[in-house]
């Protein structure tokens, strides 16, 4: 599936802004076998007088740039084409029975053995730290002997069921456990949570950020959080036994707020411990005490809008 992404962001400032910098998150990654990235173009007003592009620790492209003078608003508009795929049932030498404490046990630390680089996705983040409220709401998906990815998938469908959608609920700095609590956010706080639940579990979980279709094809329903930028989870599934000793495990997607796992419906555009390292748009400012904000998304099959 080709899908036409325009992600527009417009910041109004009261007063104006003397000088600011800015980083952004809002060019889609390359996955093989899952997405491509066709074309993109970032366009920004007032036009930068300092603009680069470098690769997180993650392997995110971000874009950073400097506007010199004052100006009343910032229009940031991110367009791509993106070729997607449906993800393949389970990683690529990945057992999708192995019980969810062997991999648990894979994550503990052991004197004089190498950590496994993706332990950092067990360990707490700035939205996600280590809480007692995680590990029991997960617990009854995480039975003794379970598979993981059955585990997780219940633990996605639970959150499905027990969370509403709010959007006035919460805000960009509510804590997951305050969501937990009240069962009520938006898909940020649901990825938070469901992050949390993994990592409380011992096992490595991290934020993608995205977008979804917004509208679906005939006959199926509308995604929650079709308007705007998406949130979703990838739990981290180890090499199958007997595997090579350097064969890759690989990631595997749930979405709590839809009930899901991510398809070709599905955009990616950045992973990071939690949504602090995979912000969209994120600056330092001299002036504009006030700021009105308003951010538009819309993602379109390619086909759709050539044949309009």
């Amino acid at each position: 599936m080709r899908l036409h992404v325009v992600h527009e962001t417009r910041y109004a400032y009261a007063p104006p802004v003397e000088t600011a910098q800015h980083m952004a998150h809002l060019r889609p990654l390359e996955r093989p076998q899952q997405q491509r990235l066709l074309g993109h173009a970032l366009h920004i007003a007032p036009e930068p007088v300092q603009r680069s592009e470098s690769v997180d620790v993650y392997g995110n492209v971000r874009t950073f740039f400097a506007l010199g003078s004052t100006h009343g608003e910032l229009v940031v508009r991110a367009e791509s084409l993106v070729e997607t795929a449906a993800p393949p049932p389970f990683v690529p030498d990945t057992a999708p029975g192995t019980p969810w404490e062997a991999v648990r046990e894979r994550f503990r630390y052991r004197k004089g053995v190498r950590d496994d680089p993706v332990s950092e996705f067990v360990f707490p983040s700035p939205h996600v730290p280590l809480h007692d409220d995680f590990g029991a709401y997960a617990r009854p998906s995480f039975t003794p002997g379970r598979p993981l990815f059955e585990a997780a998938m219940d633990l996605t469908l639970r959150m499905h069921r027990d969370f509403a959608y709010d959007a006035g609920s919460t805000e960009v700095g509510t804590p997951a456990v305050q969501a937990l609590a009240q069962r009520r956010g938006v898909c940020q706080d649901f990825a938070h949570i469901l992050i949390g639940c993994c990592r409380a579990m011992g096992l490595p979980a991290r934020y993608v950020s995205g977008y979804l279709l917004t509208q679906p094809p005939p006959g199926q329903p509308r995604l929650v959080g079709a308007d705007a930028s998406h949130a979703w989870v990838e739990l981290y599934l180890p090499p199958a036994a007997g595997a090579p000793a350097r064969a890759p495990g690989g990631w595997a997607g749930f979405d709590p707020t839809n009930g899901r796992q991510p398809g070709e419906d599905y955009v990616l555009l950045a992973v990071g411990r939690d949504f602090a390292d995979v912000s969209p748009i994120r600056g330092v400012l001299h002036g504009g005490a006030r700021h009105v904000l308003h951010v538009g998304v819309t993602v379109r099959p390619e086909d759709e809008e050539n044949a309009g």
